[in-house]
């Protein structure tokens, strides 16, 4: 008789719960990210940048209800690519919208391994120093391929990793905040000059916009655990409750984390550091504890990245899976259960930008390239299907609706239009290359539009 187990696909598994889900999700949010971006953001705003980093946390909790709503009631691999498809409609403009966010994704995503990669090699200079071209980019290239291979594992082994790797994000940055807090010497203000009423003019400055860019970056990664909606336990319940608890912990850990260094070295000095961490560390313990923290920020790094590539592997595969991306990307592996092909591809061409471009490039590229498609297009499609099919069905409403909504648009805008000209232009382009792709995908198969 003949096993009918033995001849079906392999498929994800829902093993992962609460804890490794918010694990996952803060150790893709942390990353370099805050530690290269600090000094960037005391250049922007001066003595005021606490307000920056408030701006980021109160555009992640608008925007994380938006993706709450949504992964609660699409529980599936590939986050934004169904969230766009069903929004849009499935057989027409949805079929565009997804096809894009997955066209970007194949850019965007290798795009972020590559600035954590990057950072990584930066922060490593610290302990051994980087002095010819090519080293760098042997750190950062040896970083992404190590990457692969801790990933390719079945889910809930790297759900225990992720776990382990949280751990030690949660060690760092304790140890920095009750180093600021035992050692302050410098007061940190957390209102401009003229307190409340001078607010508005401080929040729509040209540098907040700037700063914003930076801070905004380093909270990216709240969603990761809708991406991996197909390997969720109880999701209606614990997408909605995990992307709540990793941004208002992290938020808590960036302003702890900013007011401690700002409270021992003054923004002037410390806008112009490297390795901050290291320095701060240094001031405060000496060369051989600013060592150790510079191994931990490297740790952090790491982990942020194996977060990030875990995540955005599963996009191409659920398209791909689903009819309506490039077959190849659909394959599982036949024992241990993942998409290994769409791993593979979006981590090769992460180890060759990490070999090709600057930190600072890339920080503004990712944003751009991301914002219209998939965060202001997945706003306006929360919108349709509220209209079209009504909240009554949603297992998570977010509160206030359509106010989160229609803030997270205008500030996406605006963030968008501060990357600058060049970095606009840069996502636009690759958003028409996309839809030139897609109308040739299409025609290919005889689908909408043709």
């Amino acid at each position: 008789m003949t096993d009918l187990n033995a001849s079906s696909p392999p498929t994800l598994r829902r093993n992962l719960g609460l804890v490794q889900a918010t694990a996952l999700n803060m150790i893709d949010m942390v990353g370099i990210g805050p530690f290269v971006t600090l000094p960037l953001v005391m250049g922007f705003m001066g003595p005021y940048f606490l307000l920056a980093w408030l701006v980021g946390a109160g555009l992640s909790i608008v925007d994380g209800l938006i993706w709450s709503e949504l992964g609660a009631a699409y529980p599936e691999a590939g986050g934004s690519y169904r969230f766009l498809k069903l929004a849009y409609g499935e057989h027409k403009w949805g079929r565009l919208m997804s096809f894009l966010y997955v066209w970007q994704t194949l850019v965007q995503a290798p795009l972020v391994v590559a600035s954590g990669a990057i950072g990584f090699a930066q922060y490593f200079g610290y302990l051994v120093p980087l002095t010819q071209w090519w080293q760098p980019k042997l750190v950062s290239g040896g970083v992404v391929l190590s990457l692969i291979a801790l990933l390719y594992r079945r889910i809930e082994a790297i759900g225990r990793l992720g776990v382990m790797l949280w751990l030690g994000v949660l060690g760092l940055m304790g140890w920095l905040i009750v180093g600021g807090v035992t050692y302050a010497t410098h007061p940190v203000a957390w209102l401009p000059a003229g307190g409340f009423s001078a607010l508005p003019g401080v929040l729509l400055s040209a540098a907040m916009g700037q700063a914003a860019v930076k801070t905004i970056y380093s909270y990216l990664g709240y969603y990761n655990v809708c991406h991996l909606g197909a390997e969720v336990r109880d999701p209606q319940r614990l997408i909605p409750r995990s992307i709540l608890l990793s941004i208002l912990g992290i938020m808590t850990l960036y302003l702890l984390l900013n007011w401690s260094v700002g409270s021992v070295i003054p923004w002037q000095e410390a806008m112009h550091s490297k390795f901050i961490v290291s320095t701060f560390v240094e001031r405060l313990y000496g060369a051989t504890a600013a060592k150790v923290a510079t191994g931990l920020v490297l740790w952090v790094a790491f982990a942020s990245l194996f977060a990030v590539l875990l995540g955005y592997s599963r996009i191409p595969y659920a398209a791909a899976a689903d009819g309506e991306f490039l077959p190849i990307f659909a394959k599982v592996h036949p024992t241990k259960q993942f998409p290994h092909v769409s791993l593979l591809i979006l981590g090769g061409i992460g180890f060759v930008f990490s070999l090709l471009f600057k930190l600072s490039e890339v920080i503004s590229a990712i944003l751009a390239m991301r914002i219209l498609v998939q965060f202001v297009g997945q706003a306006v499609g929360l919108l349709l299907l509220r209209r079209r099919l009504g909240a009554a069905q949603l297992p998570f409403r977010m509160p206030l609706y359509p106010a989160p909504v229609l803030i997270a648009i205008t500030v996406w805008l605006l963030i968008f239009w501060s990357t600058g000209l060049q970095f606009m232009a840069s996502g636009l382009v690759v958003i028409a290359f996309g839809v030139l792709a897609f109308l040739l995908w299409s025609r290919s198969r005889r689908q909408w539009p043709f």
